[in-house]
């Protein structure tokens, strides 16, 4: 059976050529996400390896409030660094200051970059110190700095610039020289800038007897682990020493668990998509062809082969295609991941990836997953070839075989029922996971009902088709109808692929239209002056204070955002004085009053899940160490402005809380035109790094565009599932069409010109395209409407792209049956109407 398993595929290799192309686009799809992630793993291992030197020994404050990669921890006395040196095993110790610093570029305005933008002290001993100088010098006054590459080049500074160093005072400094995190240009992409130790104590540091941690080489036969024992016995509390290693390996944890993981399971995701849209084109494949030769099969039957021997001979045919296009696949998938690379290299995500990387658990998935999805895909087709009775399957047609319609239908019209029902009840409800379920169970509705609602739909669809072309179109439609299985797989694909495609769209449109609905409806002033970045950016919130004071405005509110520990959970807070804010947002409060700076106000949403009210007491641990019990003072309802947790300024800065605003709310004064105004502002800012001063729509509009922005990356990740759809569409016409030679001799016999063949076998593709671009823009739409409800997001279901998509869809069909057409066209008459 191997031998023959192995004539047939030669015999029918161009047959078999479509399941090969989709299997090796899947494999190679999902193993390029594989590597993807193995090489961000590796690019983030390397670098928080690296961040530390040849560092041992680090002394830091015990208490960590955030999970992020970075931490957010206070500082500690500067007096532990005396007793750390006093420590036996110590060869050298040196203190590190780090605190805000964003650097102003040519332009006079803040660098940005995706990572932290911090500044400190550069650390003289090289064992210590991660960054090398690359052009000039170290420091040596005060004033003077070294920045690295990154900012260099994003800000145009070169060495012997002067500049300034918003820390967050504005501090002029001079740059003496450009360093490099080893060989990269920054640590991912951060921004550092490096001051004198005493520089740093002076501009950076919150208090001069202060520092963020000590870092510790340790002497020729002393172990790491062994002087971090040492060292902790002689710190004062609220401090603690770990390995450097240890340090290291947290901070990839926190990214592992967070960032990275998240990005790993989107990117098998859309993995996942592309091979389940190959699975229709891998069973359509096997159907047809199994169908082609049940006359093979009986008289494999006829001399003795049972079932079993059937069964694997279509087998091995699965077996021998998925092996062979796995392995195209992973070797594809390698440079699929380079393409990918440079992808997320353009948006600046904030991770250097300067090499790919390979784990050996990534062929370890894409191996198994690639053949079994093509075993599994052929297995109904087997199965089908092996259950054939020898006499019955004399016969001269290859009948697509028959199915318990009824039973699917039931079944199918259950699920979808059921899905539905979760999805309406998740949006209704504010259940994301309900939604989520009920979608996934929506997808596996479609793929049951498919073959039957093809009838009634391609009927549907290509009724214009048969009232433009006459008799073509007439014969398309019915070919469209008579096999209701293989038309149900190529237009599941592309249903799927489309529908996904269509619920990105959607769902990022809600998210814009979420921002849209809760700036107008909080926001009562008229400017947004807007530091954007990440929560390490911002501008000093003397900006807010002097703002106010403009007789242009009548009222400024600053916001900046931080982290905290809530009632021992990680809680991120928007910063704010509640007696300002209330004068220009207004966030429904529908408990308290935003009144008292010494209580802190939450959402309706947090305080409903927490059991919180107002005079509830939450205990809250600041990145000092500190621990201090507030008071629910306020519960709003409106949080796209202010998030969940609403801690008063005061409070914020007398835990080491960085003085910073990302954003200030500007009303105008009464009288005042807003443009006089807005060029008051903006004078304003430009001695605060040149925060952007926005209208309303503007600021709503600069958000929406980062989110936006990654849509063209989405699209075109789910672009080769849609491909590989539309490869499905044309290896099943090109099949058809070899299956249906004698009907096509016959048409040509009695008349039928090329151009009338080619017409046929062209609008069945676009029928079979549009029911799947219709089925998939409606359930795309639909599951966005569910899942955004869910995550409170009005319903946006942007008309114009998802217009571009259906057009998209018909072009395509279009495109797929060019090589079918044209071989059903050339057919001779004689040798078509001979065929068996």
């Amino acid at each position: 059976m191997i031998g023959l398993a192995l004539k047939e595929i030669r015999a029918r290799r161009r047959r078999l050529a479509g399941a090969l192309t989709a299997v090796f686009l899947g494999v190679a799809f999902l193993t390029g996400t594989l590597v993807l992630g193995d090489t961000l793993a590796s690019s983030l291992d390397s670098s928080y390896s690296g961040s530390y030197g040849r560092t041992d020994v680090v002394v830091r404050n015990a208490t960590d409030v955030s999970d992020s990669p970075w931490g957010s921890r206070g500082e500690i006395d500067a007096a532990a660094l005396d007793r750390v040196r006093a420590v036996d095993g110590v060869a050298h110790a040196a203190p590190l200051v780090q605190g805000s610093g964003q650097v102003l570029g040519a332009d006079g305005r803040v660098v940005e970059t995706r990572g932290p933008r911090d500044a400190g002290n550069w650390i003289t001993d090289p064992a210590l110190n991660p960054y090398r100088v690359a052009e000039g010098r170290a420091p040596r006054a005060p004033d003077e700095v070294v920045v690295n590459r990154l900012t260099a080049e994003l800000g145009g500074l070169r060495v012997g610039d002067r500049t300034a160093v918003l820390t967050p005072r504005r501090v002029p400094v001079t740059i003496v020289g450009i360093s490099t995190f080893g060989d990269e240009k920054a640590f991912g992409e951060s921004a550092f800038t490096a001051f004198t130790l005493e520089g740093a104590r002076r501009h950076v540091a919150a208090s001069p007897d202060r520092i963020a941690a000590v870092r510790i080489r340790a002497a020729d036969g002393t172990g790491p682990a062994e002087l971090a024992a040492r060292v902790g016995a002689v710190l004062p509390a609220g401090a603690e020493a770990v390995t450097a290693d240890a340090a290291a390996a947290e901070s990839l944890g926190d990214v592992e668990s967070g960032m990275l993981g998240t990005f790993r399971v989107v990117i098998a995701a859309f993995g996942g998509v592309a091979l389940l849209v190959a699975a229709f084109t891998i069973h359509n494949t096997f159907a047809i062809t199994v169908a082609q030769r049940t006359r093979e099969s009986a008289l494999l039957r006829v001399l003795g082969a049972d079932r079993r021997q059937v069964l694997a001979l279509v087998g091995a045919e699965a077996l021998a295609v998925g092996t062979v296009a796995t392995a195209a696949g992973l070797a594809g998938g390698v440079g699929f991941a380079a393409l990918l690379r440079r992808v997320f290299a353009e948006f600046r995500i904030g991770i250097a990836m300067e090499s790919l990387a390979v784990s050996a658990t990534t062929p370890l998935i894409a191996v198994p997953v690639g053949v079994l999805v093509t075993l599994a895909a052929a297995l109904g087709p087997a199965l089908r070839a092996s259950r054939t009775a020898p006499l019955t399957a004399l016969r001269d047609a290859a009948a697509e075989p028959g199915g318990p319609a009824e039973a699917r239908a039931i079944i199918g019209g259950v699920f979808a029922t059921v899905a539905a029902g979760a999805v309406v009840t998740g949006a209704v409800a504010g259940r994301t996971p309900l939604a989520g379920a009920g979608a996934l169970l929506f997808v596996l509705a479609l793929v049951v009902l498919g073959p039957v609602g093809v009838r009634p739909a391609a009927a549907a669809v290509g009724g214009p088709a048969a009232r433009l072309r006459g008799v073509p179109g007439a014969f398309a439609r019915a070919n469209a109808c008579r096999s209701p299985r293989r038309t149900a797989g190529a237009a599941t694909a592309l249903m799927i692929g489309v529908g996904v495609v269509s619920f990105c769209t959607v769902f990022v449109g809600s998210l814009g239209a979420s921002l849209e609905r809760g700036v107008a409806g909080s926001f009562t002033g008229r400017f947004v002056v807007d530091a954007g970045g990440n929560e390490t950016g911002g501008f000093d919130t003397r900006f807010v204070e002097e703002a106010d004071a403009l007789p242009q405005t009548g009222a400024v509110a600053g916001l900046g955002t931080g982290t905290v520990r809530m009632a021992g959970e990680v809680a991120t807070v928007s910063v704010a004085d509640p007696s300002a804010l209330r004068r220009v947002l207004d966030l429904d409060v529908v408990q308290g009053a935003l009144a008292d700076p010494r209580t802190f106000a939450v959402s309706e949403a947090a305080a409903r899940e927490r059991g919180w009210r107002t005079g509830s007491r939450v205990p809250v641990t600041f990145a000092d160490g500190a621990s201090r019990t507030l008071t629910v003072g306020a519960v709003y309802a409106a949080t796209d402005l202010a998030g969940d947790h609403l801690v008063p300024r005061a409070v914020w800065e007398a835990h080491g809380g960085r003085p910073l605003a990302r954003t200030a709310f500007v009303a105008v004064a009464p009288g005042v035109p807003p443009a006089d105004a807005r060029r008051a502002l903006t004078a304003l800012a430009a001695r605060y790094g040149a925060p952007d001063v926005r209208t309303r729509d503007e600021f709503v509009a600069s958000r929406t565009e980062r989110q936006r922005a990654f849509l063209p990356v989405i699209y075109g990740m789910l672009g080769l599932a849609i491909v590989v759809a539309l490869l499905g569409i044309a290896n099943t016409l090109s099949l058809a069409v070899h299956e249906r030679t004698r009907e096509l001799g016959l048409l040509r016999a009695v008349g039928a010109t090329r151009a009338q063949v080619r017409s046929i076998v062209r609008w069945e593709s676009v029928i079979v395209a549009l029911f799947g671009t219709a089925g998939g823009l409606l359930v795309g739409v639909f599951l966005g409407w569910g899942v955004g409800g869910a995550l409170g997001n009005p319903f946006a279901p942007q008309p114009v792209p998802l217009a571009v998509i259906a057009l998209g869809g018909a072009a395509a069909g279009t495109l797929a049956a060019v090589r079918p057409a044209r071989r059903a066209a050339r057919a001779a008459v004689l040798t078509a109407v001979a065929a068996p």
